[in-house]
């Protein structure tokens, strides 16, 4: 059965890049399909309220963070429960639109700017769950979770529909020793098998923390999928 992947992309030329850059990512058949605004995402994600249905789930979805009738944040958020891989596709480079993308439930993040070579790299990386984290990301991560009562958020925009989430002091939204000390490894910039040397664990130990850290991350932005449901 082929992979379906969904590419969120208003513009047509970046749109038939990034499905080059999917195809030589796979290795299995796939099915590629394209949408150019939110509207026409949803319908194909089956979260439109006159959504006709879909001839099965996408495995991967890219998502651009802006198009033409709002944000792919926005998108991410009503995805919240939806079982695809989401991956961001932007432009900007800068932390604090990663840390964003990741907030609201990106569990990867590609630069449209990259080599062709490289995109692919990282798509084949995400796909694997291999989630690189760069020094000052893990920085801003460390300052999310130690200061509770302060926490960086996006989520005032009003491509997001004006959401703001509260904040939390609950155990289950803080890091765990391991989770710190993994955080803080990343923030000086040693990698997934320096730290997992360090640690004494497997590299894939170290991945494990990370991705608990995101799952973490999510559930401190105080958005349910309900919320996101009826944002916008």
């Amino acid at each position: 059965m082929a992979v379906r992947v969904l590419i969120v992309e208003d513009n047509a030329v970046a749109r038939a890049f990034l499905a080059r850059v999917v195809r030589d990512s796979f290795s299995e058949p796939l099915e590629i399909v394209e949408a150019g605004d939110l509207e026409s995402a949803r319908r194909l994600l089956g979260l439109h309220p006159q959504a006709a249905g879909h001839a099965g789930v996408f495995k991967l979805a890219l998502l651009d963070m802006e198009l033409p009738d709002g944000s792919g944040l926005d998108l991410l958020i009503r995805m919240a429960q939806y079982p695809a891989l989401k991956v961001v596709t932007t432009l900007y480079s800068d932390d604090e639109h990663l840390f964003s993308a990741l907030q609201c439930g990106a569990q990867g993040y590609l630069l449209k700017e990259d080599r062709y070579e490289v995109l692919v790299e990282e798509l084949q990386r995400i796909v694997k769950g291999e989630r690189p984290v760069s020094a000052s990301l893990a920085r801003r991560l460390l300052a999310h979770f130690r200061l509770p009562g302060d926490r960086p958020s996006r989520f005032g925009d009003s491509a997001l529909g004006g959401l703001a989430p509260p904040t939390s002091s609950d155990d289950a939204d803080r890091l765990s020793p391991k989770e710190v000390e993994v955080l803080t490894y990343l923030s000086k910039g040693f990698t997934l098998k320096e730290i997992a040397s360090l640690m004494g664990i497997k590299w894939f130990a170290v991945n494990d923390h990370i991705k608990a850290i995101y799952h973490k991350l999510w559930a401190s932005s105080g958005i349910s999928a309900g919320a996101a449901r009826s944002a916008g």
